[in-house]
């Protein structure tokens, strides 16, 4: 009997490393192999009475006609469940990354790597590590059957990736699906709304800060890091205290923040713009207005939404002096909505030239903020690429 892999990116191919696999992929038309000496395939020729085993890389669509064929289907967590490193799973809909690179940095000391969405493939971790911290998205846990976490820390959940999963309620059950595999030696931390779900791990419940910080027995004007990210760095410690009864408040406050999320920068004319290009979901967005809503906020809004209805993003617009510049797939339903809530708008359906637009409106003391709340694959290779060209068009700005 075969073993096979599908899709050939970096979560397979840390797998493959080992030989011995069956690799499928849309991008392969003809047989051949790979240094590993595994075999490369089209998706057609898999046969699903020869395979004993299938690892499929997190983003295939489950509609997939190879994923609904195989018979022994397993996620890359199911593939390593039996190592020996203790396992933190980060999931959530905005701040997974930056609470994971948090996680890391208070706890790298005490043996411990990351790896998942963020930094390495679980195949490429180190499998004698103390702690493996893991950045979990929805896809992996919708294809684990087996796996669970030592420590499950779930940020709040709001409207995402709707395309891949059908409806909200499908992503919410999907985030909450590993509560319902972890046993009595397991720990979550959990917002307040989930009280009723039923688990059998001890359970941490929070409504919102100041609820981690009691549990931490920290104050919060001891930490450096403000909205959106003082609840990334309070469940960090609050995973730290789990894990090792210690809580760093002093280590935390060394972190750096990545490029890409809130990164502040000012112009020729001394004015402020935010780069928030990774801020492609609604409560990513709403967090970053949420920042900003002492100022008036010129915002940059659109891109691919997913399948994501917009209309709780703009609710949560009220009271809050805001000027939004539509760009991308979704700008005639951004000017819509814009429209019916009554939000003075441009339609500018390309960044340049909402950039364009803002540079001749914005004022000292107000905020141009780049907070899509959309993917970024529209128009741009990625959201790295969408921020790059943010950060260009500002610098270029004829003063």
């Amino acid at each position: 009997m075969k073993k096979s892999l599908f899709g050939y990116g970096k979560t397979i191919k840390a797998i493959a490393k080992s030989g011995g696999w069956d690799i499928y992929d849309d991008k392969f038309n003809d047989i051949s192999s790979d240094e590993y000496g595994n075999y490369l395939l089209p998706p057609s020729k898999f046969n699903p009475n020869e395979s004993e085993l299938e690892i499929t890389t997190p983003g295939f669509l489950p509609n997939k006609n190879i994923i609904k064929s195989a018979k022994n289907l397993i996620s890359e967590y199911d593939y390593f469940k039996d190592t020996k490193p203790i396992k933190v799973w980060i999931s959530g809909t905005n701040g997974k990354t930056t609470t994971t690179q948090m996680i890391q940095h208070l706890m790298s000391k005490f043996g411990s790597v990351m790896g998942g969405n963020v930094g390495d493939p679980l195949g490429n971790l180190d499998k004698n590590a103390k702690f493996w911290v893991l950045e979990t998205s929805s896809f992996t846990i919708h294809y684990t059957k087996f796996a669970y976490p030592k420590v499950y820390a779930l940020l709040p959940v709001t409207p995402d990736h709707l395309s891949w999963h059908g409806n909200f309620e499908e992503y919410e059950k999907i985030k909450l699906k590993p509560l319902l595999m972890m046993d009595k030696n397991c720990t979550a931390i959990i917002s307040a709304k989930y009280k009723n779900i039923k688990t059998k791990a001890n359970v941490i419940y929070y409504d919102n800060e100041q609820d981690l910080a009691k549990f931490c027995d920290v104050n919060l004007e001891d930490i450096n890091f403000r909205v959106p990210f003082l609840l990334d760095g309070l469940m960090a410690l609050s995973i730290q205290k789990l894990l090792i009864n210690e809580v760093d408040v002093e280590l935390l406050n060394t972190f750096k923040l990545d490029k890409n999320r809130i990164e502040e920068f000012k112009d020729g004319l001394n004015r402020i713009w935010v780069n928030d290009t990774k801020a492609t979901n609604l409560d990513a967005t709403i967090q970053a207005v949420r920042r900003y809503k002492d100022k008036k906020v010129h915002l940059i809004l659109g891109g691919d939404d997913k399948g994501v209805c917009l209309k709780p993003l703009f609710e949560s617009f009220k009271n809050i002096d805001l000027i939004i510049y539509a760009i991308g797939s979704n700008t005639e339903k951004i000017v819509k909505l814009s429209k019916e809530f009554e939000i003075k708008f441009y339609r500018c359906e390309f960044l340049k030239i909402a950039v364009e637009e803002i540079s001749n409106n914005l004022k000292i003391g107000e905020i141009a903020l780049l907070s899509p709340a959309c993917a970024s694959l529209d128009q741009f290779s990625s959201y790295e690429e969408r921020g790059n060209d943010f950060k260009k068009y500002v610098r270029n700005i004829n003063i």
